[in-house]
C-alpha cells in the first residue's frame, strides 16, 4: 500500500491554499451557552442524537458505543472541536464536531457531524453550528502542510431535508449519493461461485490484520476513501460486529476479499424486519471481475436465511467505480432510502 511519500502533486501545501479563519463565536436568543462536549455529555448527546434518529432515520439508531468510540478516538479533540448549544433550561438543543481521520494519504477530509434536536430545528440554531464546524475545519486544513486536496465533508439524509440545505448554503455542493437497499431473504438466493480458485471461509478473529490490509487496499480507488486507522478498524470490527455473517475469499493463502456485517436488534422494530447491516464489500482491485463480490453477497444472504432473519441491508455509493450497484440489484436488492455527499473543496 502506498505512504505518503509516494503521493506525488503539483498543489502547494494546503497551509497556503487555506486561509485559516478567526475563530467562529456562534450566537443565538435560545442558547444560553455553547461549550466543548465532554465524557459527560454522552448520555445528553445521545439523547439528541436518538430524536434525531427517529425523525430524520428511524431504520437506524445511534448507539451509546458508537458515541463513546467517536468521543475515545485519539484524533478527536473535545475540547477544541467539538460544541454543545445548551438552551436556557439547561437542555442539550444541538451538537456537532469535526473530525479529521489519521492515514490520509491521498487526501485530508475533515467531516461535519451535528444535529440540532427537532423541536428546536428551523430557527437558525443549526445554521450556527455548521458556521462554527466550517470555520473549525478550515483552520484544521489550514494547520496543515501536505500537499493534497482538502474536503470538509458532510452528509444528509434524503429525509431530512433541511440539511442538506443549511449545507448548501453554507458553500457546500452535493457531489455524491449513497442507496440504501434491502435484500429480502424468502426469496431464492442464487448460487455464484467465482472464476477462480477461492475459498469463501467464516471471518475469524486471527485473520483481522489481513483482512484490515485487504480492505483498505480494495477501497482505495473509491470515492474520497482513505486507509483506516487501527482505531478506526477496531471500531469496525468491535461493537455490532457479526462475525458469524462475515466472510472471506481466499485465493491460497491470500485474501481477495472480504465481507464484514453489523447486527444491532435494537434497530429491528423500527425497520420492521430482522437481519444483518452488510457495512463491507470488498474485492482486491487485482481479483475483481471474477464473481467473487457476489460469491461473499450469498455466503451473507444464505446463513442470515438460515438463521430464519428476513432481510439483509446494505451501503452503496451510486457511482461506484466497481459497479457494484448493479451488483446488488442483480442479487436482488432494492433501494429504500438515499443520501446525498456534500463537500467543500480546497
Amino acid at each position: 500500500m502506498p505512504g505518503p511519500e509516494s503521493v506525488e502533486t503539483t498543489l502547494p501545501p494546503l497551509s497556503e491554499r487555506v486561509e485559516a479563519p478567526p475563530t467562529y463565536r456562534p450566537r443565538h436568543p435560545l442558547v444560553a451557552e455553547w461549550r466543548p462536549i465532554t465524557n459527560d455529555d454522552i448520555d445528553a448527546v445521545l439523547a439528541v442524537l436518538r430524536a434525531s434518529d427517529a425523525v430524520d432515520h428511524p431504520n437506524y439508531l445511534t448507539t451509546r458505543e458508537e458515541l463513546e468510540d467517536e468521543f475515545g478516538f485519539s484524533f478527536l479533540d473535545l475540547e477544541r472541536d467539538t460544541l454543545l448549544a445548551i438552551g436556557h433550561d439547561g437542555a442539550v438543543l444541538a451538537a456537532g464536531s469535526i473530525l479529521e481521520p489519521p492515514g490520509q494519504i491521498t487526501l485530508v477530509r475533515e467531516f461535519l457531524n451535528g444535529v440540532v434536536h427537532p423541536d428546536h430545528r428551523g430557527k437558525g440554531i443549526g445554521r450556527e453550528l455548521i458556521a462554527w464546524q466550517r470555520a473549525r475545519g478550515e483552520q484544521k486544513l489550514a494547520a496543515l502542510d501536505k500537499r493534497v486536496p482538502g474536503w470538509l465533508v458532510a452528509y444528509a439524509d434524503r429525509r431530512a431535508p433541511s440539511r442538506e440545505r443549511l449545507l448548501a448554503g453554507a458553500g457546500f455542493e452535493a457531489v455524491r449519493w449513497f442507496h440504501t437497499m434491502e435484500r429480502d431473504l424468502g426469496e431464492p438466493i442464487p448460487e455464484v461461485l467465482p472464476t477462480e480458485a477461492v475459498r469463501i471461509v467464516p471471518y475469524a478473529p486471527e485473520l483481522a490484520d489481513a483482512v484490515h490490509a485487504a480492505r483498505d487496499e480494495a477501497f482505495l480507488d473509491h470515492w474520497g476513501s482513505q486507509p483506516l486507522s487501527d482505531e478506526q478498524w477496531a471500531t469496525l470490527i468491535g461493537g455490532m460486529f457479526a462475525p458469524e455473517v462475515s466472510f472471506v475469499a481466499l485465493a491460497g493463502e491470500e485474501i481477495v476479499g472480504v465481507i464484514l456485517s453489523d447486527v444491532d436488534e435494537d434497530d429491528w422494530a423500527a425497520q420492521g424486519f430482522s437481519g444483518p447491516y452488510i457495512s463491507t464489500v470488498a474485492v482486491t482491485r487485482a481479483h475483481r471481475g471474477r464473481r467473487i463480490a457476489p460469491a461473499l453477497l450469498g455466503a451473507v444472504l444464505r446463513e442470515s436465511a438460515r438463521r430464519g432473519w428476513q432481510k439483509a441491508v446494505l451501503d452503496v455509493d451510486a457511482d461506484n467505480p466497481t459497479g457494484a450497484l448493479g451488483l446488488y440489484t442483480g442479487m436482488g436488492f432494492v433501494t429504500t432510502f438515499s443520501e446525498t455527499g456534500l463537500v467543500r473543496e480546497y
